[in-house]
């Protein structure tokens, strides 16, 4: 079963937005109170066996159960008859509500952080149409111009891309960023789709601060800095904003101004993002990338710039590029990518003011950025061709001939003449 998500501009005219607005703050609200019982009842539990607090302490009954999922979402029925509110909403939108706290409440036992929080006003951005029924005889709800969704009628569309031949609409979300209002719409079709085999042109890829990303056959990119170029004009806004009364209707006009600038950045940064994989994919058939945690660096002196760069978002559509067009995509081990020669494995000791990799051993000289993505280049095919048992064309590479073979087609001409040996694959992970 595949499953792909794409996502529309839609225009909903006045009372649908209203409704949408409406039908959030009603979701918000049975999401903050099925919230409120699982946080009284572990609060009740937190008592001593000895002794109990000075301050207050959570009293219920101790052959109270735990609320789960199953229990909440039968209660919604008789709360229905409590509150006609709830009514307004269609019942299964109101469900996954509900099943997205228990998500978020499944994280948080199986990892031991991301405790739920109460939802404020405005905080509950988007609704889920899980389910559309498959009858044949029965209307599209998805059309050229229009997407009919229950009890809300039919909503303009801007369907820039057509769907695929084959695939049915399984969900949809309804999402508000800044101002302006999306519809992911999930689909689905009967197939299996293979993974992408080794094959072909192989290529490294080296991101950081000073050149976006630097492969192993030499092209360079320096980095946009999209929030940087507009960090001045945001903290003017910003400015603004501190000094507007809350829930004001001016405090409402500029927050939107704000939104909308941080919606920029993220197209901006997202569009690039795309351009920059594709490129990879024309170049290349196997694309090699470092299995790095960027969250740990995101939090160092330069992590306003790592976040901006957003390299793990980068890494990942990289990915899904590489999957949809049919491209390898493997993730090597990083350690001591910038400090090996690629030509002769030597090891070359720089520290990060030095941008020239100037071999001693074999006197290979070249960008040091480039180097690193040649040596992620040579570990992605030597743990390819160990893990998947495959032999991976090199034409044009010399050096270890036990690394590499030559049988198969496709191949085209790198840089590197040499492979360098393989290690333990051993990622950098931050320690729990």
């Amino acid at each position: 079963m595949l499953t792909i998500t794409h996502r529309y501009r839609i225009y909903p005219d006045i009372a649908q937005e209203q409704q949408l607005f409406e039908w959030m703050n009603i979701c918000r609200n049975a999401y903050n109170y099925a919230l409120r019982e699982i946080k009284d009842w572990c609060d009740s539990r937190k008592c001593l066996v000895d002794r109990c607090s000075i301050e207050k302490e959570y009293i219920l009954s101790p052959e109270l159960k735990f609320t789960h999922e199953i229990q909440q979402l039968n209660n919604l029925p008789k709360a229905k008859k409590k509150f006609p509110r709830l009514s307004e909403v269609p019942s299964q939108v109101l469900q996954q509500a509900i099943k997205q706290l228990h998500i978020g409440w499944r994280y948080f036992q199986e990892r031991g952080f991301g405790l739920r929080r109460f939802k404020k006003y405005g905080q509950f951005k988007s609704l889920l149409f899980p389910q559309f029924k498959e009858n044949p005889f029965k209307e599209n709800p998805l059309t050229n111009l229009q997407i009919k969704l229950p009890k809300l009628g039919e909503i303009t569309i801007n369907l820039h891309r057509p769907i695929p031949t084959g695939f049915v609409v399984k969900q949809v979300r309804i999402l508000r960023k800044a101002d302006k209002w999306y519809a992911s719409i999930s689909l689905q079709c009967d197939v299996s789709v293979p993974d992408p085999i080794p094959h072909g042109h192989p290529i490294g890829v080296d991101v950081g601060l000073e050149k976006f990303l630097a492969t192993s056959d030499g092209v360079l990119i320096k980095p946009p800095k999209f929030f940087k170029q507009l960090q001045s004009r945001l903290k003017v806004l910003q400015r603004r904003l501190s000094r507007k009364k809350k829930r004001s209707k001016n405090y409402e006009k500029q927050r939107l101004k704000v939104a909308r600038l941080h919606h920029q950045i993220d197209n901006t940064r997202k569009d690039f993002h795309y351009k920059q994989a594709h490129t990879l994919g024309d170049a290349s058939d196997m694309v090699f990338m470092e299995d790095l945690d960027y969250r740990t660096n995101a939090k160092g002196m330069f992590g306003k710039h790592m976040l901006d760069a957003a390299f793990g978002q980068f890494r990942s559509i990289v990915k899904y590029v590489c999957w949809k067009r049919g491209k390898f995509f493997s993730e090597v081990d990083a350690r001591g990518t910038s400090q090996q020669c690629p030509e002769c494995n030597g090891e070359v000791k720089k520290d990060l003011s030095v941008r020239v990799h100037d071999c001693p051993h074999c006197g290979y000289k070249t960008d040091r950025d480039v180097a690193a993505g040649q040596n992620i280049r040579n570990r992605g095919i030597v743990e390819t061709r160990h893990g998947a048992s495959v032999l991976i064309s090199t034409v044009g590479q010399t050096g270890i001939e036990s690394a590499c073979a030559d049988e198969l087609p496709g191949a085209e001409e790198t840089q590197s003449r040499q492979v360098s040996k393989s290690r333990k694959r051993v990622t950098r992970k931050p320690k729990k």
